[in-house]
């Protein structure tokens, strides 16, 4: 059994699913291996525009398996090839989480490196790290602050309480909470709303947005300016016309309706 699926649709979707469910999906050293691998070769993979990350059976993912903590801990974990959560960072196209059960610790990680998240109105993220000693390394101590606020982010991993799917949402970290095994329809929808769009675009828009997250604001707008600049000055009058075509295109559809 793979414990690490990899399906690609004919309609530009990849999925991967940890696929561990007696063990709530937690992670081992070679699962995680195999995980980096599944996102680098949805990266090379041109067929594939969109990314679901989800778990099988009523867990996302539970984090590292302790019982072989020392060999994930003290393995080679400065190796980028074999970290999921930099090849995560490193993927262009757009990874929506499809949360289900729990994420907990390295699952929280998981899902904070999700560019768009879902979650089952059951679902629960928590920060285990304090209650068992374990530094964060997958960017949790930094990530969740951003998104949430400080205040909140130090409660979460200094309590290791769980913060649940509606009040997620509330916070502005997941996106949409939907009804129980109602999360990957809903992550489809939205990888067929972004699939309709034009890709270049669409990898271009990511990468400012991630990029210019890591910077102020005014260094922010400086970086869109630029690569605005940059995409314009290269463009040929072919691909004026073919934007003109796409928008002419576009404008005699009906609207879609809300996401």
């Amino acid at each position: 059994m793979d414990l690490i699926q990899v399906n690609k649709e004919s309609g530009g979707i990849g999925i991967i699913t940890i696929n561990r469910p007696k063990s709530l999906n937690s992670l081992t050293r070679a699962m995680m291996a195999d995980l980096a691998r599944a996102f680098k070769e949805m990266d090379a993979d041109e067929s594939v525009q969109v990314v679901i990350f989800t778990g099988a059976g009523r867990s996302f993912c539970s984090g590292v398996d302790l019982t072989a903590a020392e060999s994930v801990f003290k393995g080679d974990v400065k190796d980028p090839e074999t970290d999921p959560v930099i090849q995560m960072e490193r993927l262009r196209k757009p990874i929506i989480g499809a949360i289900n059960g729990f994420a907990i610790t390295a699952g929280f990680e998981l899902a904070l490196a999700c560019d768009i998240l879902v979650a089952s109105r059951g679902a629960k993220f928590m920060d285990t790290h304090a209650r068992f000693g374990i530094f964060p390394s997958w960017g949790l101590s930094q990530k969740l602050s951003r998104i949430i606020g400080a205040n909140k982010a130090r409660e979460v991993s200094l309590t290791s309480m769980p913060l649940t799917a509606d009040v997620a949402e509330k916070l502005g970290f997941v996106n949409h909470v939907v009804e129980e095994g109602e999360a990957l329809k809903k992550a489809r929808g939205i990888a067929e709303a972004i699939i309709k769009n034009e890709q270049g675009m669409v990898l271009r828009i990511k990468s400012v947005i991630n990029d210019g997250l890591k910077l102020d604001l005014g260094h922010a707008l400086t970086l869109e300016k630029e690569r605005a600049h940059a995409y314009y000055r290269g463009m040929t009058k072919e691909q004026f016309k073919k934007m003109q075509e796409f928008i002419a295109g576009r404008g005699s559809k009906k609207p879609s309706s809300k996401l």
